[in-house]
């Protein structure tokens, strides 16, 4: 059976969804931030996993359901941190992130019979899903992220090594306040729909600057 991993950011005001500022305040892009990871989180725990992992940056908060190891992100670039997640798998193992709360169990739901990869590409030119039959960190390594080309050069770096590759449906990552609302119409009953409902762009106040990391969000 498939280990599933979720690479997260801990929901924190500055540090999470920071392209959603403006038009939110940094604490409201925090709240969807959250809002997402549970949807996602709980979208996990519904599916039959070996086991279910949570590889986050920062520290676990009420919002972590039972039945979740949580370890933490290494040291690095975006590449390093994913392929050090698969580096703790000893077996097949399925990859996705936090900004995909339309996600259903149903999509995580994959059989490595016949393939030796399953790759979820999103519409902004990355990936939301990756799965390895047998893991290897050396297929992430080196692979530039948070470019438009990023899925397109992982799924080639994949196919190079000589692997039988199944994709997964393209879905669309919440970065922008647009993919917000179109993320939560695909999921209206979900977590993030009804936090965005109360998060009110025009009723905010004036919010503080946010620094922008160079690296990935």
């Amino acid at each position: 059976m498939t280990t599933i991993l979720v690479i997260a950011k801990e929901p924190r005001p500055g540090r999470v969804k920071t392209r959603l500022t403006p038009p939110f305040t940094p604490r409201q892009a925090a709240e969807l931030a959250e809002a997402a990871l549970v949807d996602t989180l709980h979208a996990v725990a519904a599916t039959p996993a070996a086991r279910r992992v949570l590889v986050l940056d920062g520290a676990p908060g009420s919002w972590l359901p039972p039945g979740f190891d949580v370890v933490a992100q290494c040291a690095g670039g975006l590449d390093e941190r994913l392929a050090h997640a698969f580096a703790g798998c000893a077996g097949p193992a399925l990859l996705i992130g936090m900004d995909t709360p339309q996600v259903t169990p149903e999509l995580l739901t994959v059989d490595f019979a016949g393939c030796d990869a399953w790759f979820g590409p999103a519409r902004d030119g990355g990936f939301w899903a990756l799965g390895l039959a047998c893991p290897d960190p050396a297929l992430l390594r080196g692979v530039p992220m948070s470019t438009p080309v990023t899925g397109a050069v992982q799924r080639e770096r994949l196919v190079a090594a000589g692997l039988r590759v199944r994709d997964l449906p393209t879905l669309r990552d919440v970065d922008t306040a647009a993919d917000a609302g179109a993320v939560a119409a695909l999921a209206p009953r979900g977590r993030f729909a009804a936090r965005l409902a109360r998060c009110s762009p025009a009723a905010e106040t004036t919010a503080e600057p946010v620094s922008r990391p160079a690296g990935p969000r």
